[in-house]
């Protein structure tokens, strides 16, 4: 081990065309092992117990089901078969996971598992990456600390689009630094593809690399400033194709599907509205409309923006355990560069790695838009790298007699700031592995003082014996701090399904909204794991009874609470809130019910099969009497609700030949819908309710030409979800539409009730409330304020 970190890598520029055969190094015998390792480590923690994650992301879920039943719909990204809208992003990472169903049949780990091998090859790529420069043993470290990194190994194991984009990223990273390296105008051409590609799997996050690889390219590329300028607009060209070539086509086509999350359908708006300024500058920045361009109008779930955001309750145990050795890691790497010449590639490398971190943290810090903690996991390649180049580079330092007697102090003073904050975190959840924070202070103390004793011991000990307490003493420092990161890892693991909507890992932490206590595990944060923040029945300003619009949840929501203050399964539709009938929880806090899948519901709060996230006051609630199995083997979880066994069973016996099978409010109650029934079914206002989708010409063009025959509509519409109410006059109009000429159809006719009526909150599966209805129908549209109408043409 030591002999690498002594000798890694004075790297020298490889002459584009040369012909020189350069003798490579003796392997140790353990540089196979622990690149293969690494990988195996990285393969365990983001594939073990995948399929338990159920449909993750069911909004996803649903796009990616429906994928694989057109190849339209593939294309365009869309969330029904029948391309009415699409989803919030563009569909590159969503055409993985429909190619892998299409061969493998759609179901849980199906659809996840090309997500998670996007994370293992993000770990191969990093360490080939970091190797180049700095050796094998600062790749290894690279490697280990990304395969562990908390949030990363949460958002691996769900159907986001985040791992795609970091490994798309990763790879334009490898290039951009091969073309500084052999001086070849081709790597750099591929790198900007690659970050286009990035692009069209969410749009202007992938954006941000650029100043790390346009940093890097600029001050360490061979060549003269016009040879390196000419060869920047060569690769902005290819970025600029790569990047716009979907967009133009889909926005060129008359009758493409609504763009979800956009103001006027089109995907320019989505990407300067929803996945541009607005994710920066809040609601409606760049929206030139003036329409809510989607979810939540800056729903924020990381908490107060501000220069300690990435350390705050929320995010600090997911992303920033390895930030400040980081830093003083790049710092002083770069002061030992000195005044090496302008190509040298191990400064260029940490020059793209700190400004790629830079970038990211000053983003995600102080943007007021849309942000969710999984975003953080971008931020993971650039702590990875760092740390195992900065590291070794410090190590190093420390042990040379040539060096200055300060540098014995740089790498001892990030241990020990890094074990601090370690401890810190760690003692934030003391009721989680209350043993470990002793240990990691233990290890880094001991870490520390071999260290020291090897660079200033007595001259008389031998120098084979000086090496091996070295060795001792950075095994034990790199063990202090990894440990807690590797804990977060493997409560991640093994805790069971994690809520797809907002995934984050280990123990509970935060609230979400960046108060004190409560706490997020792979849901939405609050007192309790997944729940909304204070056990509060909706987004702050909850209570957790709640009876008044704003009070609990979505607008117009109620959720009535249990007696330890939890909210009740399901919130009543109100005005413009997620449908949903109202169901008093149980005083004993549970809300019983049989998920999508035949899996028992648990506490309340939970999703289905006991995975920790509540959606409380949200969406119609997983309802006892689902259907079970669903569809692609009893997939469960996610965000959004479903609808009673009997009115999907009445819709399916009457669809006849229309393309859809209902018409919703909101993609949240479609995603389900599709996942249930496998058939395409209207998102009339998109994610939230609030975009401008449905017309007042749409619907009546889709009900004269026989494309639809049922509209199920709350009694607040559908243009006011999370989003306020976007869909304005169009939607407006829509509904008045429905309601003037279509025909109520009676909740009897599907086994529901009269409109008014309420569960009990039952706690057996199919069980008779005292309505009279089952504790399944007691929740059908009627009782829960919508209704359900035929229209014929």
């Amino acid at each position: 081990m030591s002999a690498y970190i002594d000798a890694p890598a004075e790297s020298s520029a490889v002459p584009p065309h040369s012909r020189t055969a350069t003798p490579k190094p003796r392997r140790a015998r353990w540089v196979r092992p622990a690149y293969w390792g690494s990988l195996l480590l990285a393969a365990l923690v983001y594939c073990y117990g995948l399929g338990q994650n159920g449909n993750a992301n069911s909004y996803y879920a649903a796009a990616v089901l429906s994928g694989t039943k057109s190849w339209s719909a593939m294309f365009y990204g869309s969330l029904d078969a029948g391309n009415f809208i699409t989803v919030d992003k563009p569909p590159f990472a969503l055409w993985l996971m429909e190619l892998s169903c299409r061969i493998l049949g759609f179901g849980s780990w199906q659809m996840l598992l090309p997500i998670a091998a996007c994370g293992v090859a993000s770990v191969a790529v990093l360490y080939s990456a970091v190797r180049r420069s700095f050796g094998t043993v600062a790749a290894t470290v690279a490697a280990v600390v990304l395969a562990l990194t908390p949030i990363t190994v949460a958002i691996n194991r769900d159907n986001n689009p985040d791992p795609v984009l970091v490994l798309l990223t990763v790879s334009a990273a490898w290039f951009c630094l091969e073309a500084i390296r052999r001086g070849t105008l081709r790597h750099l051409v591929i790198s900007a593809v690659l970050v286009g590609f990035a692009f069209n799997t969410k749009m202007l996050q992938a954006y941000m690399v650029l100043p790390a690889l346009f940093l890097a390219y600029v001050w360490a590329a061979q060549g003269s400033w016009l040879v390196r300028v000419r060869n920047l607009l060569v690769a902005g060209v290819a970025l600029v194709v790569s990047s716009g070539w979907w967009m133009v086509v889909v926005d060129s086509i008359k009758d493409h599907p609504f763009i979800g999350s956009s103001s006027d359908g089109t995907v320019w708006n989505l990407v300067i509205g929803y996945n541009g300024l607005e994710r920066v500058l809040g609601a409606n920045a760049g929206n030139g409309t003036g329409g809510t361009g989607g979810a939540g109008g800056g729903a924020n779930f990381g908490g107060t923006s501000g220069a300690g955001r990435l350390f705050n309750d929320i995010l600090g145990a997911q992303i920033s355990w390895l930030i400040p050795f980081a830093v003083v890691a790049v710092v002083g790497a770069l002061v030992l560069r000195g005044r090496r010449r302008r190509t040298d590639p191990q400064r260029a490398s940490l020059l793209l790695w700190g400004m790629w971190l830079l970038t990211h943290y000053v983003v995600f810090s102080f943007s007021s838009g849309t942000f969710h903690p999984y975003y953080t996991t971008m931020l993971a390649p650039a702590i990875a790298a760092l740390t195992g180049a900065g590291g070794t580079m410090l190590l190093r330092a420390l042990r040379s007699p040539a060096r200055k007697p300060v540098w014995a102090a740089v790498l001892p003073l990030g241990i020990v700031v890094s074990a601090v904050w370690a401890v810190l975190l760690l003692r934030r959840t003391t009721s989680f592995a209350p043993w470990l924070w002793p240990v990691v202070a233990v290890l880094a103390l001991g870490g520390v003082v071999a260290l020291l004793v090897a660079r200033f011991g007595a001259s008389s000990v031998a120098t084979a014996v000086r090496k091996r307490v070295l060795a001792v003493g950075a095994l034990a420092a790199a063990l202090a701090l990894v440990a807690g990161p590797a804990a977060y890892a493997a409560d991640t693991v093994t805790a069971g399904a994690i809520q797809g909507t907002n995934p984050t890992a280990g123990p509970s932490s935060g609230d979400g909204f960046g108060g004190p206590g409560g706490g997020m595990r792979g849901g939405f944060p609050g007192g309790v794991r997944g729940e909304f923040p204070g056990g509060a029945g909706g987004f702050p300003g909850g209570t957790s009874t709640g009876s008044s619009a704003g009070q609990s949840g979505f607008p117009g929501g109620t959720s009535a609470g249990d007696s330890s203050g939890r909210s009740g399964q399901s919130g009543q539709s109100g005005q413009a809130g997620f449908p949903g009938g109202t169901s008093a929880g149980s005083s004993g806090g549970t809300s019983g019910g049989t998920a999508p899948g035949g899996a028992a519901g648990g506490a309340t709060g939970e999703l289905p099969g006991g995975a920790a996230g509540a959606l409380g006051g949200l969406g119609d609630g997983l309802r006892s009497g689902d259907r079970a199995g669903g569809f692609g083997g009893g997939m469960g979880g996610g965000m959004g609700g479903t609808v009673s066994s009997a009115l999907l069973s009445y819709l399916e016996k009457n669809q006849g030949s229309t393309t859809w099978l209902v018409a919703v409010s909101s993609a949240q109650s479609a995603s389900e819908l599709i996942l249930q029934s496998g058939k395409p079914v209207i998102a009339m206002g998109g994610f939230t309710g609030s975009d401008p989708a449905m017309t007042l010409a749409k619907m009546k063009s889709l009900i004269s030409s026989g494309k639809l025959r049922y509209v199920l509509l709350g009694s607040g519409g559908f243009g006011g979800g999370m989003g306020g109410p976007g869909g304005g006059d169009a939607n407006s109009a829509a509904t008045d539409y429905v309601k003037s000429i279509c025909t109520a159809v009676s909740p009897s006719a599907y086994g529901g009730t009269s409109s008014g009526g309420t569960s009990s909150g039952s706690t057996s599966s199919g069980s008779t409330s005292s309505t009279g209805a089952s504790s399944t129908g007691a929740s059908s549209s009627a009782s829960s304020g919508q209704t359900l109408y035929e229209c014929t043409s």
